[in-house]
C-alpha cells in the first residue's frame, strides 16, 4: 500500500490476545510500541531493533478520537509474533508480559511500524481483544467479524 498505491499512514486495525487479567474481552488497545523476537526487521534491511514504534501524531489523533467518542483506549506495548501458540520450551505469553511490558499479542503492527520508518510514512495499530492466554477466555469467530466495532470507530474518527 505504501509503495504501491501511494497510501501515505496506515492504522492498522485487528484483534489481539490478552497476555494479562487486567484487560478483557472488547477492551481496544493503541501501540505506543510493538516488541518482536521476529527476524523481519532484518531479513527487510538488516535492522536489528526489537521494537518498533508507531508515528506519534497517528497515535495522539487515535487517542483523541476515542475520548471524543467516550471510548476507553489503552495506550501500551504490543508484542507481534509470527506464532501465537507456542511450545513449552521456548518463552510464552508470561515471559513476554514480565520481560518486555507487553499486555497482549497479534501479528503484524511491528512489521508495519518497521514499513512505514524506512519509507517516511506513517503507522498505529488499534486492536481489540479477542482472546486471552490468562483466563482463556475467547469470542466466537461470528463476533470477530460482528463486534469489533469500537476500534472501527475510532480509527474512522481519527481520520477525520
Amino acid at each position: 500500500l505504501f509503495t504501491q498505491y501511494g497510501v501515505e499512514t496506515i492504522i492498522r486495525v485487528g484483534s489481539a490476545g490478552a497476555y494479562t487479567e487486567n484487560l478483557d474481552l472488547y477492551d481496544v488497545v493503541l501501540a505506543e510500541s510493538a516488541y518482536s523476537e521476529s527476524s523481519y526487521a532484518k531479513t527487510q534491511n538488516g535492522c536489528e531493533d526489537d521494537v518498533m514504534y508507531p508515528t506519534r501524531e497517528v497515535n495522539e489523533r487515535i487517542l483523541a478520537a476515542a475520548e471524543k467518542l467516550g471510548i476507553p483506549c489503552k495506550e501500551t506495548r504490543i508484542h507481534s509474533s509470527d506464532v501465537f501458540y507456542h511450545e513449552d520450551n521456548v518463552p510464552n505469553h508470561v515471559d513476554f508480559y514480565n520481560d518486555h511490558n507487553c499486555i497482549c499479542t497479534e501479528m503484524e503492527s511491528y512489521a508495519l511500524f518497521h514499513n512505514a520508518r524506512i519509507l517516511g510514512k506513517k503507522a498505529a495499530s488499534i486492536l481489540t481483544i479477542s482472546d486471552s492466554l490468562v483466563t482463556h477466555e475467547e469470542i466466537s469467530a461470528e463476533e470477530r467479524q460482528t463486534s469489533l466495532n469500537n476500534m472501527m470507530k475510532i480509527a474512522l474518527e481519527a481520520c477525520l
